[in-house]
Protein backbone atom coordinates (compact mmCIF):
# COMPACT_ATOMS: atom_id res chain seq x y z
CA UNK A 1 0.00 0.00 0.00
CA UNK A 2 2.78 2.42 0.90
CA UNK A 3 4.59 1.63 -2.35
CA UNK A 4 1.43 2.51 -4.31
CA UNK A 5 1.07 5.78 -2.44
CA UNK A 6 4.73 6.61 -3.08
CA UNK A 7 4.34 5.81 -6.79
CA UNK A 8 1.25 7.98 -7.08
CA UNK A 9 3.02 10.77 -5.26
CA UNK A 10 6.00 10.53 -7.59
CA UNK A 11 3.75 10.64 -10.66
CA UNK A 12 1.89 13.60 -9.24
CA UNK A 13 5.16 15.41 -8.54
CA UNK A 14 6.38 14.68 -12.07
CA UNK A 15 3.15 16.02 -13.55
CA UNK A 16 3.48 19.19 -11.46
CA UNK A 17 7.07 19.65 -12.63
CA UNK A 18 6.02 19.29 -16.26
CA UNK A 19 3.18 21.76 -15.80
CA UNK A 20 5.51 24.21 -14.08
CA UNK A 21 8.11 23.85 -16.85
CA UNK A 22 5.45 24.40 -19.52
CA UNK A 23 4.21 27.50 -17.71
CA UNK A 24 7.74 28.90 -17.51
CA UNK A 25 8.34 28.15 -21.20
CA UNK A 26 5.05 29.84 -22.18
CA UNK A 27 5.88 32.88 -20.06
CA UNK A 28 9.34 33.11 -21.62
CA UNK A 29 7.85 32.77 -25.12
CA UNK A 30 5.32 35.55 -24.50
CA UNK A 31 8.05 37.79 -23.12
CA UNK A 32 10.21 37.17 -26.19
CA UNK A 33 7.29 37.92 -28.51
CA UNK A 34 6.56 41.19 -26.70
CA UNK A 35 10.23 42.17 -26.88
CA UNK A 36 10.34 41.41 -30.59
CA UNK A 37 7.17 43.43 -31.17
CA UNK A 38 8.61 46.36 -29.23
CA UNK A 39 11.86 46.25 -31.20
CA UNK A 40 10.00 46.15 -34.52
CA UNK A 41 7.73 49.06 -33.56
CA UNK A 42 10.68 51.14 -32.35
CA UNK A 43 12.58 50.36 -35.55
CA UNK A 44 9.55 51.33 -37.66
CA UNK A 45 9.13 54.64 -35.82
CA UNK A 46 12.84 55.46 -36.26
CA UNK A 47 12.86 54.60 -39.97
CA UNK A 48 9.69 56.56 -40.70
CA UNK A 49 10.94 59.49 -38.65
CA UNK A 50 14.27 59.63 -40.49
CA UNK A 51 12.46 59.25 -43.82
CA UNK A 52 10.05 62.07 -42.92
CA UNK A 53 12.84 64.43 -41.87
CA UNK A 54 15.40 63.85 -44.61
CA UNK A 55 12.86 63.05 -47.33
CA UNK A 56 11.39 66.51 -46.92
CA UNK A 57 14.74 68.00 -47.92
CA UNK A 58 14.58 66.42 -51.39
CA UNK A 59 12.76 67.87 -54.37
CA UNK A 60 9.10 66.71 -54.06
CA UNK A 61 9.06 66.06 -57.81
CA UNK A 62 11.61 63.29 -57.25
CA UNK A 63 10.81 62.00 -53.78
CA UNK A 64 8.17 62.10 -51.04
CA UNK A 65 7.63 61.45 -47.34
CA UNK A 66 5.50 58.92 -45.41
CA UNK A 67 2.85 61.47 -44.39
CA UNK A 68 2.11 62.35 -48.03
CA UNK A 69 2.11 58.68 -48.99
CA UNK A 70 -0.46 57.99 -46.27
CA UNK A 71 -2.69 60.79 -47.56
CA UNK A 72 -2.41 59.48 -51.12
CA UNK A 73 -3.12 55.93 -49.94
CA UNK A 74 -6.31 56.99 -48.18
CA UNK A 75 -7.51 58.71 -51.34
CA UNK A 76 -6.65 55.76 -53.62
CA UNK A 77 -8.29 53.25 -51.28
CA UNK A 78 -11.41 55.37 -50.86
CA UNK A 79 -11.81 55.82 -54.62
CA UNK A 80 -11.17 52.14 -55.30
CA UNK A 81 -8.28 52.95 -57.63
CA UNK A 82 -5.71 50.89 -55.72
CA UNK A 83 -7.92 47.79 -55.53
CA UNK A 84 -8.87 48.00 -59.22
CA UNK A 85 -5.21 47.70 -60.16
CA UNK A 86 -4.20 45.35 -57.35
CA UNK A 87 -6.89 42.70 -57.88
CA UNK A 88 -5.75 41.49 -61.36
CA UNK A 89 -2.18 41.21 -60.10
CA UNK A 90 -3.27 39.18 -57.06
CA UNK A 91 -5.09 36.71 -59.33
CA UNK A 92 -1.94 36.28 -61.41
CA UNK A 93 0.17 35.90 -58.27
CA UNK A 94 -2.11 33.23 -56.79
CA UNK A 95 -2.41 31.15 -59.96
CA UNK A 96 1.27 31.43 -60.84
CA UNK A 97 2.49 30.54 -57.34
CA UNK A 98 0.13 27.58 -57.02
CA UNK A 99 1.27 26.15 -60.36
CA UNK A 100 4.93 26.80 -59.53
CA UNK A 101 4.57 25.12 -56.12
CA UNK A 102 2.78 22.02 -57.43
CA UNK A 103 4.98 21.45 -60.46
CA UNK A 104 8.21 22.63 -58.84
CA UNK A 105 7.86 20.46 -55.73
CA UNK A 106 6.88 17.42 -57.80
CA UNK A 107 9.84 17.78 -60.16
CA UNK A 108 12.25 18.48 -57.30
CA UNK A 109 11.13 15.36 -55.44
CA UNK A 110 11.44 13.17 -58.53
CA UNK A 111 14.88 14.47 -59.50
CA UNK A 112 16.24 14.08 -55.98
CA UNK A 113 14.78 10.63 -55.35
CA UNK A 114 15.50 8.94 -58.69
CA UNK A 115 19.05 9.11 -59.97
CA UNK A 116 18.09 8.29 -63.56
CA UNK A 117 15.81 11.32 -63.80
CA UNK A 118 18.41 13.53 -62.12
CA UNK A 119 21.12 12.53 -64.58
CA UNK A 120 18.79 12.85 -67.56
CA UNK A 121 17.06 16.14 -66.77
CA UNK A 122 18.99 17.88 -63.98
CA UNK A 123 21.25 19.74 -66.41
CA UNK A 124 18.21 21.24 -68.15
CA UNK A 125 17.03 22.78 -64.88
CA UNK A 126 20.48 24.28 -64.36
CA UNK A 127 20.57 25.53 -67.97
CA UNK A 128 17.19 27.25 -67.75
CA UNK A 129 17.90 28.69 -64.30
CA UNK A 130 21.16 30.18 -65.58
CA UNK A 131 19.30 32.19 -68.22
CA UNK A 132 18.15 35.58 -66.86
CA UNK A 133 14.39 35.33 -66.60
CA UNK A 134 13.96 38.91 -67.79
CA UNK A 135 15.55 37.99 -71.11
CA UNK A 136 12.75 35.49 -71.80
CA UNK A 137 9.87 37.85 -71.04
CA UNK A 138 9.64 39.40 -74.56
CA UNK A 139 9.63 35.90 -76.06
CA UNK A 140 6.83 34.79 -73.73
CA UNK A 141 4.80 37.88 -74.63
CA UNK A 142 5.38 37.12 -78.32
CA UNK A 143 4.12 33.56 -77.87
CA UNK A 144 1.32 34.05 -75.34
CA UNK A 145 0.12 37.56 -76.17
CA UNK A 146 -0.59 40.41 -73.78
CA UNK A 147 -3.35 38.95 -71.64
CA UNK A 148 -3.57 36.94 -68.41
CA UNK A 149 -1.90 33.82 -69.82
CA UNK A 150 1.37 35.62 -70.52
CA UNK A 151 1.40 37.14 -67.02
CA UNK A 152 0.89 33.75 -65.37
CA UNK A 153 3.67 32.18 -67.47
CA UNK A 154 6.07 34.98 -66.57
CA UNK A 155 5.31 34.72 -62.86
CA UNK A 156 5.54 30.92 -63.02
CA UNK A 157 8.95 31.20 -64.63
CA UNK A 158 10.22 33.42 -61.81
CA UNK A 159 8.79 31.26 -58.99
CA UNK A 160 9.40 27.79 -60.43
CA UNK A 161 13.16 27.44 -60.00
CA UNK A 162 13.40 28.26 -56.26
CA UNK A 163 10.79 25.57 -55.64
CA UNK A 164 12.63 22.94 -57.68
CA UNK A 165 16.09 23.69 -56.32
CA UNK A 166 15.11 23.90 -52.65
CA UNK A 167 12.97 20.79 -52.83
CA UNK A 168 15.80 18.94 -54.53
CA UNK A 169 18.31 20.03 -51.88
CA UNK A 170 15.89 19.14 -49.09
CA UNK A 171 15.46 15.57 -50.29
CA UNK A 172 19.17 15.16 -51.03
CA UNK A 173 20.00 16.30 -47.50
CA UNK A 174 17.86 13.65 -45.82
CA UNK A 175 20.04 11.70 -43.39
CA UNK A 176 20.98 8.41 -45.06
CA UNK A 177 20.99 6.72 -41.65
CA UNK A 178 17.28 7.43 -41.32
CA UNK A 179 16.66 5.85 -44.71
CA UNK A 180 18.73 2.83 -43.72
CA UNK A 181 16.72 2.43 -40.52
CA UNK A 182 13.49 2.67 -42.50
CA UNK A 183 14.64 0.00 -44.93
CA UNK A 184 15.83 -2.16 -42.05
CA UNK A 185 12.26 -2.10 -40.70
CA UNK A 186 11.03 -3.03 -44.19
CA UNK A 187 9.30 0.28 -44.88
CA UNK A 188 7.72 0.55 -48.29
CA UNK A 189 8.63 3.39 -50.64
CA UNK A 190 5.41 5.16 -49.72
CA UNK A 191 6.21 4.86 -46.01
CA UNK A 192 9.73 6.18 -46.57
CA UNK A 193 8.31 9.21 -48.35
CA UNK A 194 5.57 9.87 -45.82
CA UNK A 195 7.55 9.28 -42.60
CA UNK A 196 11.14 10.20 -43.45
CA UNK A 197 11.76 12.00 -46.73
CA UNK A 198 8.98 14.60 -46.74
CA UNK A 199 9.22 15.57 -43.02
CA UNK A 200 12.99 16.02 -43.36
CA UNK A 201 12.68 18.03 -46.58
CA UNK A 202 9.75 20.16 -45.43
CA UNK A 203 11.80 23.11 -44.04
CA UNK A 204 13.67 23.31 -47.36
CA UNK A 205 10.39 23.23 -49.28
CA UNK A 206 8.89 26.02 -47.19
CA UNK A 207 12.05 28.07 -47.71
CA UNK A 208 11.61 27.48 -51.42
CA UNK A 209 8.06 28.79 -51.20
CA UNK A 210 9.30 31.92 -49.44
CA UNK A 211 11.92 32.55 -52.13
CA UNK A 212 9.36 31.81 -54.83
CA UNK A 213 7.02 34.35 -53.25
CA UNK A 214 9.64 37.12 -53.42
CA UNK A 215 10.59 36.29 -56.99
CA UNK A 216 6.91 35.91 -57.85
CA UNK A 217 6.21 39.48 -56.77
CA UNK A 218 9.03 40.64 -59.05
CA UNK A 219 7.61 38.59 -61.91
CA UNK A 220 4.12 39.96 -61.24
CA UNK A 221 5.25 43.58 -61.58
CA UNK A 222 7.44 42.77 -64.58
CA UNK A 223 4.53 41.04 -66.29
CA UNK A 224 2.39 44.14 -65.78
CA UNK A 225 5.07 46.28 -67.43
CA UNK A 226 5.32 44.11 -70.53
CA UNK A 227 1.69 43.12 -71.02
CA UNK A 228 -1.80 44.61 -70.84
CA UNK A 229 -2.63 47.98 -69.33
CA UNK A 230 -3.65 46.59 -65.96
CA UNK A 231 -2.12 45.47 -62.71
CA UNK A 232 -0.22 47.19 -59.97
CA UNK A 233 2.95 47.35 -62.06
CA UNK A 234 1.20 49.48 -64.64
CA UNK A 235 -0.10 51.72 -61.84
CA UNK A 236 3.48 52.37 -60.74
CA UNK A 237 4.56 53.27 -64.29
CA UNK A 238 1.52 55.48 -64.91
CA UNK A 239 1.93 57.51 -61.72
CA UNK A 240 5.69 57.82 -62.25
CA UNK A 241 5.29 59.05 -65.83
CA UNK A 242 2.92 61.78 -64.63
CA UNK A 243 5.22 62.73 -61.70
CA UNK A 244 2.63 61.74 -59.06
CA UNK A 245 5.35 60.59 -56.69
CA UNK A 246 3.03 60.35 -53.68
CA UNK A 247 0.68 58.00 -55.52
CA UNK A 248 3.58 56.11 -57.06
CA UNK A 249 4.86 55.06 -53.64
CA UNK A 250 1.45 53.70 -52.59
CA UNK A 251 1.60 50.56 -54.79
CA UNK A 252 5.30 50.15 -53.97
CA UNK A 253 4.59 50.15 -50.22
CA UNK A 254 1.59 47.88 -50.86
CA UNK A 255 3.84 45.32 -52.53
CA UNK A 256 6.22 45.42 -49.58
CA UNK A 257 3.41 44.94 -47.08
CA UNK A 258 1.99 42.14 -49.22
CA UNK A 259 5.33 40.35 -49.21
CA UNK A 260 5.72 40.70 -45.43
CA UNK A 261 2.16 39.48 -44.80
CA UNK A 262 2.40 36.46 -47.08
CA UNK A 263 5.79 35.53 -45.65
CA UNK A 264 4.34 35.67 -42.13
CA UNK A 265 1.42 33.48 -43.21
CA UNK A 266 3.85 30.97 -44.70
CA UNK A 267 5.73 30.92 -41.40
CA UNK A 268 2.49 30.21 -39.53
CA UNK A 269 1.71 27.35 -41.91
CA UNK A 270 5.25 26.02 -41.51
CA UNK A 271 4.89 25.96 -37.71
CA UNK A 272 1.59 24.11 -38.04
CA UNK A 273 2.90 21.39 -40.36
CA UNK A 274 6.47 21.28 -39.01
CA UNK A 275 6.40 22.43 -35.36
CA UNK A 276 10.02 21.39 -34.77
CA UNK A 277 11.16 24.39 -36.84
CA UNK A 278 9.64 26.71 -34.24
CA UNK A 279 11.66 24.95 -31.53
CA UNK A 280 14.83 25.44 -33.59
CA UNK A 281 14.11 29.18 -33.95
CA UNK A 282 13.63 29.55 -30.21
CA UNK A 283 16.89 27.79 -29.55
Amino acid sequence: MSDTVQTMGALSGEAEDKARAKEIADRRRRKTQLQNLGIRLLSLVCVLGIWEIFGGMIDPVLFTVPSKIAVAAVGMIASGELWNYLWPSLVVLAVGLILAAIIGIAIGLLLARFRLLDVAFGSYITFLYSIPSVALVPLIVLWAGFEMTAKIIILFMFAFFPMVINTYQGVRNVDTKLLEVGRAFRCSERQLWANIVLPAALPFIVTGVRLALGRGLIGMVLADLYTAISGIGYLIVRTASTFQVDKMFVPIVTLGLLGVTLTWLLRVVEIKVAPWTAVQDQD
